[in-house]
Order: C-alpha cells, then sequence, then structure tokens
C-alpha cells in the first residue's frame, strides 16, 4: 500500500511539475510576447540603436541642464533594479529628515533664483525606490534651470513637458506623471 500511495505521489509531482515548470511559463511568456512585447522585454529605451536605459527604472541624472527624477531607495547602487524596495524611513526619522535636506540644498544650489516651493517628490524616494516618473509639479519647478542651462525659453521647455506628460493610469487612476528619461531624450532632440 505504501508503494501504491508513493507511486501516485511521484505521477502527481511530476504532472504538476510539467503543468507549473513547463506548460505554464511557457504559455504566460507566449502571451507576454505576442501581446506585451515591449513591456515583457523591459521596456528598453534605444538612443542611437544603443540601449540607454528603460521606461520603467529611474536613472541617475545629476547634470543641472537634465530634469532630475525622484530618490532612489536602493542599495548600494541607485536604481539598482534587483534592489527595489523603499526606505520604511518614517516621517519622524532623523535619516529621512537629513536625506531631504540634503537634496534641498542641491536643488537650491542648482537654481538659486527658483523660490518656489519644492515639490515633495523631488526630494523623497518612491515606495519601488525605482519611479521612472515626476509629476508636473516636479517638473514645472525645474523648468527655469534647464531652459536657463540649456538657452532654450521657459515657454518652449514647458511645452516638451506637455508634450511629454502622460494621463492618469486607465485614464481613472492616479495623477497625470511624466517619464523623466523620455522627457530628458526630448530635450536632447531639440533643436533651436
Amino acid at each position: 500500500m505504501f508503494q501504491k500511495q508513493l507511486k501516485s505521489a511521484f505521477l502527481v509531482f511530476l504532472l504538476l511539475t510539467v503543468i507549473t515548470g513547463i506548460i505554464y511559463p511557457s504559455v504566460i511568456t507566449a502571451i507576454a510576447q505576442i501581446f506585451f512585447h515591449h513591456p515583457a522585454n523591459g521596456s528598453i529605451v534605444l538612443k542611437d540603436g544603443k540601449p540607454i536605459g528603460s521606461s520603467l527604472i529611474g536613472q541617475p541624472f545629476e547634470d543641472p541642464k537634465y530634469f532630475w527624477g525622484r530618490l532612489s531607495a536602493t542599495s548600494p547602487v541607485a536604481f539598482n533594479a534587483s534592489a527595489s524596495s523603499g526606505s520604511n524611513l518614517g516621517p519622524l526619522n532623523a535619516a529621512l529628515r537629513q536625506s531631504v535636506e540634503v537634496r534641498i540644498k542641491l536643488l537650491k544650489n542648482a537654481d538659486p533664483e527658483n523660490k518656489s516651493l519644492i515639490p515633495v517628490d523631488l526630494v523623497t524616494a518612491s515606495a519601488s525606490g525605482l519611479d521612472p516618473h515626476i509629476s508636473i509639479a516636479a517638473a514645472l519647478y525645474q523648468v527655469p534651470r534647464v531652459a536657463r542651462l540649456r538657452g532654450i525659453s521657459q515657454e518652449k521647455v514647458a511645452e516638451i513637458v506637455r508634450e511629454n506628460t502622460q494621463g492618469r493610469f486607465s485614464g481613472v487612476f492616479g495623477e497625470p506623471v511624466v517619464n523623466v528619461l523620455q522627457l530628458n531624450m526630448a530635450l536632447d532632440k531639440y533643436k533651436r
């Protein structure tokens, strides 16, 4: 009787291994490749035929002539997709306060004439630590600096921001956002 149960258990194990280990992943991969090819392959962004990033993962932009994205909460390297996580720092945490103060100082040093309130998403990380988007307010806050350093009118830079704004998810969820990598690529393409 024990051998019969062992044989049945082994056959069920093999059957489930084939179904969940081979058939199911193959079907899901095929569906993803047919219907969602770009996202299923990492949403890679190409420039001159070479990959420069992903539209789904934030990129570190430090040059003041570019728009800056949200802070990354990943470590030891910023925007490390294999280490996606939030900082888990609460509003009373001294480390969060210190990182916010450092970012505020960087933003003010990069554009000392800008007296506008700094949008919160420019001084905090997202829950994943990899968010490639900023709010429209965060993009508009940076327009004067980017325009001045590129020698482009603020109106033209604001227009490029509007052209690269993505609406609400499914037209309902969330707020309109701007993908920082795509926005910076659009700025690089702009010819005066």
